[in-house]
Formats: C-alpha cells, sequence, structure tokens
C-alpha cells in the first residue's frame, strides 16, 4: 500500500481547491483555453482529483478516468501546449503555497505523462520556471543622442 504521507501535507479540501483553481486558469488561458471549449471542467475536476489524489498516496481514491493516451487520443495537443499547462500547474501550485515535496511529486508525473498526452515527440521545451521572467532593460549607449523617428 502507498504511504499517504503526501496526500495528508496538502488534504483532500486543498487538493480540490489548487485543482479547481488550476481548471479556472487554464479554461480561461489565451495560449491553451481554446482546447478546452466545450469541455466538462467538473468532469475534468473531478478525474484530476482521483489521478493526483491517487498519486500522492489518498487512501480509497481511485483514478476512474481513461488512460491518458485515450483520454487526449482525439486532441492534437504539441509540446508548448503541455508545457504551458504544466506552468500554470506550476504557478497555481505556488499561489495556494502547496508543499514542495506535493509540488515535485505532482510535477515530476505530469512530466512522466508527456510521451502519452502529445504528438509531437522530440519538442520537449526546456524546463519551465516557477517564478515569471525578469525583464531586462539596455540602457542605450548613448542618453543624450536624440531619437530619430520616422523614415531615413
Amino acid at each position: 500500500m502507498k504511504s499517504s504521507a503526501l496526500f495528508d501535507q496538502i488534504g483532500a479540501a486543498k487538493l480540490r481547491a489548487v485543482i479547481t483553481d488550476f481548471y479556472r486558469r487554464v479554461f480561461g488561458d489565451v495560449m491553451i483555453g481554446f482546447m478546452f471549449q466545450g469541455k466538462d471542467r467538473q468532469h475534468l475536476i473531478d478525474r484530476e482529483y482521483e489521478l493526483t489524489a491517487a498519486l500522492l498516496g489518498a487512501p480509497g481514491v481511485t483514478y476512474r478516468g481513461l488512460p491518458m493516451r485515450a483520454a487526449h487520443a482525439k486532441h492534437t495537443i504539441f509540446g508548448g501546449h503541455f508545457e504551458r499547462r504544466l506552468q500554470i500547474l506550476r504557478e497555481t501550485m505556488r499561489d495556494h503555497d502547496v508543499d514542495p515535496a506535493v509540488r515535485e511529486a505532482w510535477i515530476e508525473h505530469h512530466q512522466s505523462l508527456r510521451s502519452q498526452v502529445t504528438r509531437d515527440r522530440g519538442s520537449e521545451c526546456g524546463e519551465t520556471v516557477e517564478a515569471a521572467p525578469k525583464l531586462v532593460v539596455v540602457a542605450p549607449a548613448d542618453p543624450d543622442r536624440p531619437i530619430k523617428l520616422g523614415r531615413k
């Protein structure tokens, strides 16, 4: 029997809150939200809860959904879509202050499913980061030089 230590760290209520917020973000996302148009959000939340709770060792919880490959076979999901979803999950867990050990197990599990979800093998993006990218401002070489506008 799998240890319930990770599930005990997050608990059922918080896990459901994180997943519900995650799907709220995914459905509204400008990059991947279109893929979820017409989908039953509550059904997805319930299956994601089962999958994640079982992964984290929740006693008595069983994933009742389709195998990953079958569940995603009708959709053209590329590596960028997969990475965007993963980034939204990271941001949601961060915003809900999910324990680092739970975050790590959850993300590793999702990454292990990539080949069952995406269609473009070898498209793996570099690892996404938890924080938003930092803005870099480059000072002009000569700040006193006039700026030219318009055509040459």
